[in-house]
């Protein structure tokens, strides 16, 4: 039951070019910075990433994009990244956008075993192109497919050696539903503690869905865009 992994190296040992990778976090908050920076280091190529956004230039997936090893994003928003933009008009970078809620959704539908769900976002726009739609009660609805990955890193702040999981704050908003979507979940935690340390009913990813686990290391804590008041005269 102990899935303790020594780092973030150790963690990735066994992926390889074309994989499927979902990376937890919301903007800058809550990302699996260790096993981005793993990605790097190994030089894996050919990647298909799913994460509501892509990082910033030189921080989270943006350093990925630099070494050109990401070859499709499925995302929700990408409008602090430039590179994303530049790669994505140069046709250098494959993109699928979704609507937030939409992506959540289809992430969940992927962990619950949901063959796929309508929903009226969407509807009427580029989002629909070649989707099936359906009028229930007067309302026009999309279909939109599960979505699941080979890997899911995630980013919690606390796990116990059986992968027992408490995310803070804004982290929570995917990195919980991409633990029960993908085929091996390897979690980075900012406190690695003994099994009985974490109460129960506030652990959020049960260890079931958690395969490796590890301590990490050097978080920056960035904030993506930095808006402040004017002090008063």
């Amino acid at each position: 039951m102990n899935k303790v992994v020594a780092n973030a190296d150790e963690a990735i040992r066994n992926i390889s070019d074309g994989a499927s990778i979902m990376m937890g976090g919301f903007g800058l908050c809550g990302i699996p910075e260790n096993l981005i920076a793993a990605v790097r280091r190994k030089g894996i190529k050919n990647l298909t990433v799913l994460s509501n956004n892509a990082g910033v230039d030189d921080f989270g997936i943006g350093l990925l994009l630099q070494t050109r090893q990401v070859k499709k994003m499925i995302s929700t928003y990408v409008g602090e990244n430039k590179l994303f933009e530049q790669q994505v008009l140069s046709g250098e970078l494959e993109v699928e956008l979704n609507p937030q809620g939409t992506f959540a959704e289809r992430i969940r539908a992927g962990g619950a075993g949901i063959a796929g769900f309508f929903t009226p976002t969407g509807y009427g726009t580029l989002i629909a192109e070649g989707k099936e739609t359906r009028e229930v009660d007067g309302t026009m609805y999309v279909l939109e497919k599960p979505l699941r990955a080979q890997y899911a890193f995630l980013k919690a702040w606390k796990g116990d050696r059986w992968g027992n999981l408490v995310y803070r704050k804004t982290a929570r908003n995917f990195n919980p539903m991409m633990a029960t979507a993908a085929d091996t979940v390897i979690a980075e935690v900012e406190h690695l503690v003994e099994v009985g340390e974490l109460e129960p009913d506030f652990v959020h990813t049960p260890g079931v869905y958690v395969d490796a686990i590890f301590q990490g290391t050097n978080y920056e804590k960035r904030i993506e865009r930095r808006t402040v008041r004017q002090r008063a005269a």
